[in-house]
């Protein structure tokens, strides 16, 4: 698994998917909590573990009062 750190704001945030459109919601539940999981991209600025930095696109999980999780890189730009 590719170890990342996000060093900037991220850009650009739409949602993708969000209630039954999110496939693995289940284990976001199971995982994190109940909440109305939505699936989101953006882009930011990443700093890899071995201190390259890069702007990618960004794919995460998020629901109100739980936060942002499980962040993987797309693609990089």
């Amino acid at each position: 698994m590719i170890e990342f750190e996000i060093i900037s704001d991220i850009i650009g945030a739409e949602t993708i998917a969000s209630g039954t459109g999110v496939h693995i919601r289940k284990y976001l539940q199971k995982i994190y909590g109940k909440g109305r999981w939505k699936k989101m991209k953006g882009f930011a600025k990443v700093k890899m573990d071995t201190d390259q930095i890069f702007d990618a696109e960004i794919h995460w999980f998020e629901a109100h009062g739980i936060g942002r999780k499980d962040f993987k890189i797309k693609r990089f730009l």
